[in-house]
């Protein structure tokens, strides 16, 4: 059985977190001298944070390289070479489920959102809903790469079900809901479920990697608005039921 070599290429991307991260530590720098002026103790907590990010980032690229972007392929590949490979659609759809489920940039919405609205939207609703909306973008990307139908059958239709919703939704849930795509597109998805789909399209006879591979990443940012929207539509439903029962 062949080793991996776990730090292969760890010293490239130490050196790429810390091209990224080189902006964002020189402008706390400076504004801490310029506007800031934060109390020794958090500022030098603020330091470690960000030396605790340059960490965490780093060790999780590597893995990403050496771990989910090989499995992922894997998976995909083998999967698709089945006899019965429409089990991708369920697959697909637990895997984006755990994928979003696990999503840190969800759980960070998902925080902000309860404590700006003060409880009135629980941070597991939000994550159960996001989670769920995820899950049927990927079962949808898989069934449009074993299907071969295009990309465009569900993205127009999908935003303008979002412009409708939006429009009889409440400005509160329409910006959360625009956020929720951006936040479901993050590095759980994008390493694991966009690997996969690429592997998917590439086992599969007929199918190009470059066309239906891709466009994932489209759906999986459009559901999460919909499905938090739908959310705002329960949530108004419910308060006039409300207003309602109290007259």
């Amino acid at each position: 059985m062949k080793d991996i070599a776990v730090f292969t290429g760890f010293g490239h991307v130490l050196i790429e977190v810390a091209i990224a991260l080189a902006p964002l530590t020189i402008l706390f720098m400076f504004l801490q001298v310029w506007l800031l002026k934060l109390p020794k103790q958090r500022f030098f907590n603020t330091l470690k944070g960000l030396a605790l990010t340059f960490l965490g980032l780093s060790l999780f690229l590597q893995g990403v390289y050496i771990g989910f972007l090989p499995v992922g392929e894997l998976i995909g590949n083998t999967l698709a070479s089945l006899d019965y490979n429409w089990v991708l659609i369920p697959i697909g759809f637990v895997l984006g489920f755990a994928s979003a489920f696990a999503e840190p940039a969800v759980r960070v919405l998902n925080y902000e959102v309860e404590k700006a609205s003060g409880g009135y939207i629980p941070q597991q609703v939000m994550l159960y809903t996001l989670s769920l909306g995820v899950a049927v973008s990927v079962a949808l990307s898989m069934a449009r790469i074993l299907f071969g139908f295009s990309l465009w059958y569900l993205v127009i239709p999908g935003y303008l079900i979002v412009l409708i919703m939006a429009y009889y939704s409440t400005p509160t849930f329409v910006a959360i809901a625009f956020d929720s795509g951006g936040v479901a597109t993050g590095p759980m998805v994008v390493t694991f479920i966009l690997t996969m789909s690429l592997g998917v399209a590439s086992s599969i006879a007929g199918r190009n990697p470059l066309i239906e591979g891709f466009g994932m990443v489209a759906l999986v940012a459009l559901a999460p608005i919909l499905a938090v929207l739908l959310l705002g539509l329960l949530y108004s439903r419910k308060e006039k039921q409300s207003e309602r029962d109290d007259i």
